[in-house]
């Protein structure tokens, strides 16, 4: 199942597909007893899906026949033991992928020409992603972050390693281990590459990087790299070889303390925007301002979901889930609408927004 998000992935997956593109969203459980329920649901609202491919005069056989053993394969590939919010299937003539996301979405089929992508777009929003990179002398390990956990990435051509057998022992024994190797012109190379594959990643999938590693190998980094030296260092050795987990915890407190100074500079430009008259809350105001592309920093409660119905295009309603004309996922509509703007997204504590119903903007004018 995929997790993360890149600007090349998203790009590839809005790529117009011949009818049907058909997007199945279903909610998932982490945890006993609510997950009991995550298999039967899933087969449901595949089952829903091939019965609308089925009912569709616009789909020929053939092609109805390709889509539905997609889906079929793509059901193969879900591991529902490591499931976290929300699943998303994305099934077209040929292929199809399985997605695991850290927000919750609503139940639902699409066929289309293209496949949905705003659930996707706003659980990477709330993941906060981020690289970590660890570093020793034999080996360079690439991880993804998210808002709880990390995964090795085999990206950019990392991990990237190299043999130990033509490191100087000798001198090593002579001088000590850490110093004599990070001063050998061969891992001074060494890491010097892996900075440069790290830029190209970055300009690739640009996020916050950290980077760990004994005290040596970063002061080599100072010295020899350019986008390494200017992340966040974590004096940490071992991590090039180390596990998921290790990596979480040895990163976690810097990723926490960054949230927190986030979520406090959100509020303070909230309040400002405010002396201004340049604020924007609640669900109706922020879908009418982002539509037009006026919202320049989007605050969103992490936990904030509200079902809605437009009336005739200029404002929205409360409805009920369920309801025919309901639009469920109308705060990862938001999201997508004011990232494809330009807007800056965070996602905040639940209840860090008071009064303004757990979504509020900043407007550019």
């Amino acid at each position: 199942m995929e997790h993360a998000l890149s600007p090349a992935t998203l790009t590839e997956l809005r790529r117009p597909r011949p009818y049907p593109a058909v997007s199945v969203l279903t909610p998932t459980h982490r945890r006993e007893p609510d997950n009991a329920q995550d298999r039967v649901r899933l087969r449901n609202v595949v089952a829903e899906a091939k019965r609308q491919l089925e009912a569709d005069p616009a789909v020929p056989r053939e092609r109805r026949v390709d889509v539905a053993r997609q889906l079929d394969a793509a059901l193969t590939e879900v591991d529902l033991a490591h499931t976290e919010d929300g699943l998303v299937i994305f099934a077209a003539p040929g292929e199809h992928q399985v997605w695991s996301l850290a927000r919750a979405v609503p139940e639902r089929v699409v066929l289309s020409d293209t496949f949905l992508t705003r659930n996707l777009v706003s659980a990477q929003a709330a993941e906060r992603p981020f690289w970590v990179l660890s570093v020793s002398a034999d080996r360079v390990t690439l991880w993804s972050g998210g808002a709880d956990r990390v995964a090795e990435a085999r990206v950019g051509g990392f991990p990237l390693t190299r043999s130990r057998d033509n490191f100087d022992a000798e001198r090593q024994e002579r001088i000590g281990d850490l110093p004599s190797t990070f001063r050998d012109e061969d891992t001074r190379h060494f890491l010097r590459d892996a900075d440069t594959a790290m830029g190209k990643v970055l300009r690739h999938d640009e996020r916050p990087l950290y980077v760990t590693g004994e005290t040596a190998a970063l002061s080599c980094l100072d010295e020899v790299g350019g986008v390494t030296k200017h992340a966040v260092h974590v004096p940490h050795g071992g991590l090039a070889h180390g596990t998921p987990e290790a990596v979480w915890q040895a990163v976690r407190p810097l990723v926490a303390a960054e949230a927190r100074r986030g979520t406090d500079s959100v509020t303070r430009e909230l309040e400002s925007a405010r002396g201004r008259r340049a604020f924007a809350a609640g669900v109706d105001e922020v879908w009418q301002n982002a539509r037009e592309g006026r919202v320049r920093l989007l605050a969103v409660e992490e936990n904030y979901r509200v079902t809605v119905r437009d009336t005739g295009g200029d404002h929205l309603t409360p409805a009920a889930s369920g309801d025919l004309d309901a639009r469920e996922d109308i705060v990862d509509e938001i999201v997508e609408q004011c990232l494809e703007t330009g807007a800056d997204v965070r996602f905040v504590p639940d209840g860090t927004l008071g009064d303004a119903d757990g979504i509020a903007g900043v407007l550019r004018y």
